[in-house]
């Protein structure tokens, strides 16, 4: 399978040029710059991608990448701080900005005969985010582009397919960004442009059945997308050696347990529901600190898991649902020395499991796990389903966890969701939920004076989750939910709407 290179230097957007480059239907990988020469003799390289960093090349600790290997034999294109460090040991000027330049900017002077500004024209908006810049050219570099602030917005290296762009092709902002990047893959690189939802599919099923042979994978759903197309390729490529078991924690949904079953069970899954509710109840017992609630919920979910998975005889396998950034997360830039986060989706697992892990979709970021969902069948309402978080309620009800807490949250939840898919709104908003908050209010119900729990409604609107915008949902919506809960849960008598962004804010709030 060819594919394109992405060189990280720990920029916040590394990921979104693998994501724009995947909506080209064009395979690629994010690895460590540090990570550069085991890749040199790859054939199936076809390109290199060199991405930003928060780092300046006159830094002492700055990423010196090392594309010897690549350069001159496949194409590359330095983003940003790759540029600045092609251009540093070019001999060209790079020094520090006086002000930093971030923000909008407009191209002029575009080489409009350049392959990598096909159907790109001048004045066209781009995004600066740099604390560098590049003021001239110098040894084999011929500029293509400049703005009115920065000489040397893009230039080429004469001889080779090396380009290099001071600003991102890859965020909303920089208008032309997927044409120049869509030039750069299918024009220079040559890629063709044919890793497909489809193609994944045959490509995965064909090769777990050879990784799987005839054994036996167990696997937790949660419910989730991720856990629910993970089953359904392991399903289609072992049958029913796949074993999946669904917990009931407790901290789920109103009737969350019972239709995740009757959905499953409809796709033809080989599916066992356990109800632990009583254990992760009893085992939040007197716990207020969300980490300390976190870890009960974690720890116990571990012990229910190990004794279901023991049930089965010969299981070799614990399948997941772990994707693609989790994999670019849990390895730093500089090398496996410092670990950003550990991804695993049932807490870590005791050591005398024995198991060997099995990830279909390692290779996928969010939405393509949607789209390959779509292409094996999965029902509407999984596949659109608002992310949940894996403590479930037990992180929305701040302080102590009781039975009696998790119902009435329960029931808030139900009527805040379904007024936002009464209303048609339900798709609009990346996730959304109730919380209960710890406090009281004096409230007033026919006539009497009542004091009783306050609740915060919450919901927000993101890409992937890392940041988000918090939704601004009709007044007359938010007037009629709360109404709704007031007059019908009892113990609710306030209703609030959080307005945070993140940041700040996360979106939880424990």
């Amino acid at each position: 399978m060819s594919k394109i290179l992405i060189l990280d230097h720990g920029s916040q957007y590394t990921q979104l040029i693998a994501r724009r480059v995947r909506e080209l239907n064009v395979y690629c990988e994010i690895h460590p710059f540090s990570k550069a020469a085991m890749f040199a003799n790859d054939p199936a390289i076809k390109g290199v991608i060199l991405g930003g960093s928060p780092f300046s090349v006159h830094d002492a600790t700055a990423p010196n990448t090392d594309i010897s290997g690549f350069q001159g034999r496949v194409p590359v294109l330095a983003v940003c701080y790759g540029a600045q460090l092609l251009a540093k040991r070019a001999g060209a000027p790079v020094i520090r900005s006086t002000v930093r330049e971030y923000g909008r900017a407009h191209l002029d002077n575009i080489a409009v005969s350049a392959p990598l500004f096909d159907g790109i024209h001048a004045g066209t908006q781009v995004w600066m985010s740099h604390g560098d810049s590049i003021t001239a050219a110098a040894g084999n570099m011929e500029i293509m582009a400049s703005t009115h602030a920065v000489p040397v917005a893009a230039y080429r290296l004469k001889g080779e397919d090396t380009f290099a762009v001071q600003f991102h092709p890859e965020v909303y902002h920089t208008t032309d960004g997927l044409q120049l990047l869509r030039n750069f893959v299918m024009n220079v690189c040559r890629c063709k442009g044919d890793w497909t939802p489809a193609s994944f599919v045959d490509s995965t099923i064909a090769s777990l059945r050879t990784q799987l042979g005839n054994d036996k994978v167990v696997l937790a759903l949660s419910g989730g997308v991720d856990s629910s197309v993970a089953a359904l390729l392991l399903s289609k490529a072992i049958g029913d050696r796949l074993h999946c078991i669904f917990v009931d924690n407790g901290l789920l949904r109103k009737g969350e347990y019972e239709s995740v079953l009757h959905n499953y069970k409809h796709l033809g899954l080989n599916i066992t529901g356990v109800d632990a509710k009583a254990r992760f109840y009893d085992a939040l017992k007197g716990k207020e600190d969300p980490e300390e609630k976190r870890k009960a919920i974690g720890s116990t979910f571990i012990d229910v898991f190990d004794v279901e998975a023991h049930r089965i005889s010969d299981v070799k396998w614990l399948g997941q649902g772990t994707i693609y950034p989790d994999v670019i997360e849990s390895v730093s830039v500089h090398g496996p020395s410092v670990t950003i986060k550990s991804h695993h989706n049932v807490g870590g697992l005791p050591a005398r499991m024995k198991m060997q892990v099995v990830e279909p979709l390692r290779l996928l970021f969010k939405d393509e796990v949607r789209r390959v969902g779509k292409e094996l069948g999965l029902d509407a309402s999984l596949l659109g389903r608002h992310p949940f978080p894996g403590p479930g309620l037990g992180i929305r009800i701040l302080g102590e966890v009781t039975p009696e807490k998790v119902a009435l949250l329960q029931e808030v939840d139900h009527i805040y969701i379904q007024g936002l898919r009464d209303a048609g709104l339900y798709d609009q908003v990346w996730q959304a939920g109730a919380i209960l908050l710890p406090v009281r209010s004096v409230g007033v119900m026919g006539d009497e004076r009542t004091y009783e729990n306050a609740v915060a409604l919450r919901a927000v609107s993101s890409t992937d989750g890392m940041t988000a915008d918090w939704c601004h949902l009709p007044y007359e919506l938010l007037a009629r939910i709360s109404n709704d809960i007031i007059n019908r849960v009892k113990g609710v008598n306030r209703v609030v709407y959080d307005i945070s962004s993140k940041p700040p804010a996360t979106i939880e709030w424990e």
